[in-house]
């Protein structure tokens, strides 16, 4: 096993990134304690702060364990082991409105156990039940439904996950110590909302660059799916069976971004948000991840230009990794031409009504596992029926919540998925932020600013940039569109003073 990187493991230590959670430890020498990395204790002195790949290390070294992150049930460590893809696949149902319409019975048996010992998985993984994770998330969503919508309080507390009204009181009343209908008269000016949608604002770290976010989308939009118009993100998406449209544009005057949504059933709004939320990379820590960008000569100058820079999720991850294949050896415009083509012919026809360009729901997993990619290259339609075979049969996740590293080893075992590739997808679709496609090309060229690097020097070059390589890969593909646009616009200038 490879030796830790202080560096690396301090940057992390520092910010309390939970994407880090189980992949090293934190001894601390003054106080004979071993953490993980998101541990809410005060942060320790570095010189009194010690790094172990493991659990167990830690405890041979003499450290004994933090009550407070439990770092025994981290990730990775036998409590963990064997069980994460569990839980994970369970957050990710509750997280997408699991325990609002079925029981806590009916979650295990999808997930292959029993109530019993799903409720032991989380108490040992999380310190509480899935009820209560469930409910957390429910009265979180419910605020944010009494203060960004005029739905009445019932359709608040039916999407809110709660089959009660008098549940749905009691609950608010609890946690924050009003009614609801309190917690409303006392929001700010609602937002501003048509009779078939629904209108939230997601809140941010700043700075956020917005324009550079929204230029990454457009210029990798599938035509009829997705589409970039007037300030905004907007695209197509089906959610059991149903169809609907979402709209994402900066708000004005505040950090957040504004989302209106057109989907006839208010019961999933919560996944949708929750969707975005990742989508728009609205959990990251800019200030940190600059100031850690800040010493490198390359980027510290590319931080000054475009503070704020996010790291573009993706609305469906089976979506983007479909891209991903499409991508490989053609131009980005030429992978969006042939994405849309794909959702032609595969693809549903959007069942509502869009002023824009919006007239394609993207075809399922499901749909392209037994499609027939006649014309497409050999090599490449295998990937893409692989990779939805994959996906159908649960071997391949690509949710927030997966099991990572075994989707990743799934991924690397297709013929035609390559590095670059995987790297892709684990950084838009599994959201790791220390992911890196160190053989991109113009990710070579531009960190070798105008030589062309070597996949073997730009990632010992790269080595400094952890544990947010995926941000740094940003910069370096927005410091090269920033000058192929200097370019044409310098060609443009010539060729009017030529005419």
């Amino acid at each position: 096993m490879a030796a830790l990187d202080t560096r690396v493991c301090d940057q992390a230590r520092l910010a309390r990134d939970a994407r880090f959670d189980g992949r090293f430890f934190i001894a601390v020498l003054s106080t004979g304690i071993y953490c993980r990395p998101i541990c809410p204790s005060p942060t320790a002195r570095a010189e009194n702060v010690r790094y172990f790949r493991s659990a167990e290390e830690a405890v041979a070294a003499g450290f004994r364990a933090c009550l407070r992150c439990r770092p025994e049930t981290a990730p990775g460590t036998p409590a963990w082991n064997g069980t994460a893809t569990t839980v994970s696949r369970a957050l990710r149902l509750i997280t997408e409105g699991a325990l609002q319409s079925e029981s806590l019975a009916g979650l295990s048996e999808r997930l292959g156990v029993s109530a019993r010992h799903l409720s032991r998985l989380f108490r040992t993984h999380l310190g509480a039940s899935p009820i209560a994770v469930a409910r957390a998330w429910r009265l979180q969503f419910a605020k944010q439904l009494i203060s960004d919508t005029d739905l009445p309080m019932s359709r608040v507390a039916l999407a809110s996950g709660f089959r009660s009204v008098r549940r749905f009181n009691d609950s608010i009343r609890e946690l924050y110590g009003r009614t609801p209908s309190d917690l409303r008269r006392r929001r700010p000016v609602a937002l501003r909302a048509r009779p078939d949608e629904y209108v939230f604002r997601l809140p941010y770290h700043p700075p956020y660059d917005w324009e550079s976010l929204l230029t990454f989308l457009a210029g990798r939009a599938i035509p009829g799916v997705e589409e970039v118009a007037s300030g905004a993100y907007r695209r197509s998406f089906a959610l059991q069976g149903r169809h609907g449209i979402l709209e994402v544009r900066h708000a004005k005057g505040v950090h957040a971004l504004e989302a209106r949504i057109r989907f006839g059933e208010p019961l999933f709004l919560l996944p949708i948000v929750t969707r975005l939320r990742a989508l728009f990379d609205l959990a990251a820590e800019p200030a940190v991840i600059a100031e850690h960008f800040r010493r490198d000569l390359l980027l510290g100058r590319l931080v000054k230009e475009h503070p704020g820079l996010r790291v573009p999720g993706a609305w469906d991850g089976f979506e983007l990794a479909v891209r991903a294949i499409l991508g490989q050896q053609v131009s980005v415009a030429a992978a969006s031409t042939l994405a849309g083509h794909l959702a032609e012919r595969f693809g549903e026809r959007l069942s509502l009504s869009d002023p824009g360009g919006l007239c394609l729901v993207f075809p399922s997993a499901e749909r392209l596992a037994d499609a027939d990619f006649e014309g497409m290259p050999r090599v490449r339609a295998s990937a893409i029926r692989a990779l939805a075979e994959g996906v159908v049969s649960g071997g391949i996740g690509l949710s927030l919540s997966g099991a990572e590293e075994a989707s990743l080893a799934n991924l690397a075992r297709i013929r035609g998925i390559g590095d670059w590739t995987a790297q892709y997808i684990a950084m838009r679709a599994l959201r790791q932020p220390d992911a890196f496609p160190a053989n991109d090309l113009v990710l070579l060229r531009t960190a070798g600013q105008g030589s062309l690097m070597t996949a073997r020097q730009l990632s010992k070059r790269a080595e400094r940039w952890r544990p947010w390589r995926a941000y740094a890969a940003l910069y370096l593909w927005r410091a090269a569109a920033d000058l192929a646009g200097g370019r044409a616009r310098a060609v443009s200038a010539r060729s009017i003073a030529a005419g």
